[in-house]
């Protein structure tokens, strides 16, 4: 195993997401949101002001409906000595008049909606694809160490699940939280003038209902916190249970995992049997907060009818309607308030993560060595480092490779052996000393630059979702099918393409039944078809069978011609035609020498040598 592998913490369940959370610092979360909205600005604008006057053409309809009653009305005359209505002539002019104002005011506020909405969804996918965009370009820029403190699964939700947040909160929540308050001043603003007493009536009957609905809401909360916790938990236990159902089965913990999973799963069960319970009483009390508000209306508004204090029905029909109009605001602040608070975490997340320190400029380095010209000369001159800086872990190393030669570093796990490797390629930064190719610092040379000396196969394998002939030859431009095939020849896999369903052109995705071994020869036909004047073997043939290991070998000694090649090796029977082993232990180098030296030394690497062969 690598010594990267070793500090890397360990991953979180894939389906762990946190339940929704505050952000520290609303204020500053929103404000670095706005600066990346800058450019959208002011679509956003045009879209809230067409919510608010799609609002205001909808607050005005009510009174005009109320006007549409009071003019049927009139229609009706009271005859108290024949105890019946008289019907008279119906002005249906005013009434049509009416009914189309209704169509027109209704009609134009359909359309400020669908404009609204039109901009809103057209800024907020621009903004999540850049976002998107900022994030990818921002993770190559960022130094592994990064990686090596952040959870994998951490940056891939920052990615998803943050962006898709603040992208369903600026589609949905803003403009509710504008229009739900414009529409809840404007109605309480309507109810008054239109009569002061009902408006009185009207909202104290609603703020009732409220204050039982907010109290629900308060205590409903925790319940789908826990909800969502144990929702991750028993996704995480699922998977780890269906991962290692091999070993599951092998150790006779099915009941211990039973046990587990039901313990998860009643908690789950409480949690979520409650959360949904008392969010379920929501839309009934909305309801009989509705239909109390209709009520008290009624009643007061009969009780004034009959008194003289308002004209005629049409006032009680519209205040029926602002009753609606009020009441639906509340809730709906009340859930864009939240959601807010959920985007302006995931802000908080996205651009703390877009704000992490990068890799330092190097535009201003002027050298550059070409792949075609390169000898191959390496040399380590005291190099120091440290992952973190307070623990030196190298503490003065110095080597030197000749052009051509096989370099193999050997030592055991944590030795410090890939971590000389990273160096080497750049991936971190020196604490002291330096790093030559060529007679040329490292650190005077671009990463890219650096990246391109050498082709790299790792104990790690890493395939991609595309065809065979796309994965071996990568980025590589104006490669032809016969070096691919040629390559893939050399390290023993033609025959096994050729059986595939396509051959070349099979997909590697996730039904394609290839082994381990099978992956690594891919990566490291892939090395071949790179063709760069160095070499680095990070454990090459750990997933490979003796009789794979064998045809490897003879492929590798075949690529090493005429490259300085690194290979890190725990079988050390694949490093014995080495010209020179570098044995490493707690940083430093112990011993040097070929093979047959170090074995007549007796010392440390003799003994890890013998180690390897006592139980044959």
């Amino acid at each position: 195993m690598s010594d990267t592998t070793q500090r890397r913490p360990g991953r979180r369940g894939p389906h762990g997401r946190a339940p929704a959370e505050k952000p520290k610092d609303f204020k500053k979360a929103s404000l670095q949101l706005l600066r990346f909205l800058r450019p959208f600005l002011a679509a956003m604008i045009v879209a809230l002001v067409f919510a608010v006057a799609g609002t205001v053409l909808n607050l005005t309809g009510p009174n005009i409906l109320g006007d549409l009653t009071a003019a049927i009305q009139q229609s009706f005359l009271f005859l108290p000595d024949q105890g019946d209505y008289l019907v008279q002539a119906i002005d249906m002019d005013e009434i049509f008049r009416l009914c189309i104002l209704l169509v027109v005011i209704y009609g134009a506020g359909l359309l400020c909606s669908y404009v609204q909405g039109l901009l809103m969804a057209t800024v907020t996918q621009k903004n999540a694809r850049n976002l998107r965009t900022a994030i990818s370009e921002k993770i190559n820029r960022l130094p592994l160490k990064y990686f090596d403190a952040h959870a994998v699964g951490d940056v891939l939700s920052r990615v998803t699940n943050d962006v898709d947040t603040i992208g369903q909160t600026l589609n949905q929540s803003i403009t509710t939280f504008v229009t739900a308050v414009v529409m809840l001043v404007g109605s309480v603003i309507m109810m008054f003038v239109t009569n002061w007493i009902m408006a009185l009536t009207a909202i104290g009957a609603s703020l009732i209902g409220f204050i039982l609905m907010f109290l629900i809401m308060g205590r409903s909360q925790k319940y789908f916190a826990r909800q969502q916790r144990y929702l991750g938990e028993i996704d995480g236990h699922i998977e780890e249970v269906y991962a290692g159902h091999n070993v599951v089965k092998v150790y006779n913990a099915e009941h211990a995992v039973k046990r587990t999973f039901n313990d998860i799963n009643y908690k789950l069960y409480s949690s979520a049997w409650k959360s949904q319970f008392l969010s379920g009483l929501m839309m009934p009390l909305m309801t009989f907060i509705g239909n109390l508000g209709y009520v008290a209306v009624c009643v007061v508004g009969a009780a004034l009818l009959v008194n003289k204090a308002i004209a005629d029905f049409g006032v009680i029909t519209a205040f029926t309607l602002y009753v609606r109009l009020f009441t639906s605001p509340l809730s709906q602040l009340a859930q864009a308030f939240t959601s807010m608070q959920t985007a302006a975490a995931a802000s908080e997340r996205v651009f703390e993560f877009l704000g992490e320190e990068e890799l330092s400029d190097e535009s201003g380095k002027k050298k550059y060595l070409s792949p075609a010209s390169v000898s191959g000369e390496v040399s380590f001159e005291h190099v120091r480092f440290g992952y973190d800086p307070g623990k030196i872990i190298i503490h003065d190393f110095s080597a030197a490779a000749h052009a051509g030669q096989k370099i193999a570093i050997v030592g055991p796990t944590g030795a410090g052996k890939t971590t000389m490797v990273n160096l080497l390629m750049r991936f971190y930064e020196l604490n002291g000393g330096c790093i030559r190719i060529d007679g040329i610092p490292t650190s005077e040379l671009t990463r890219e630059n650096v990246h391109e000396l050498f082709c790299m196969v790792l104990q790690d394998t890493w395939l991609f979702e595309g065809t065979v002939r796309e994965n071996v030859v990568y980025s590589k431009q104006g490669v032809t099918d016969e070096e691919v095939v040629r390559a893939c020849k050399a390290v023993g896999l033609h025959h096994f393409i050729t059986t595939l369903p396509h051959g070349y052109d099979t997909v590697l995705d996730d039904k394609a039944n290839l082994s381990a071994g099978q992956k690594q020869l891919v990566t490291i036909a892939r090395a071949m078809i790179e063709n760069a004047p160095m070499l680095i073997l990070d454990e090459a043939t750990s997933s490979v069978d003796t009789r794979t290991e064998e045809l490897i070998q003879k492929a590798m000694d075949r690529l090493t011609v005429g490259r300085t090649s690194f290979i890190i090796a725990h079988r050390l029977s694949t490093i014995r035609n080495a010209d020179l082993i570098l044995v490493m232990n707690g940083g430093d180098i112990i011993e040097s020498g070929s093979h047959e030296q170090l074995l007549a030394k007796g010392g440390f690497y003799a003994d890890l040598y013998n180690s390897q062969f006592e139980s044959i």
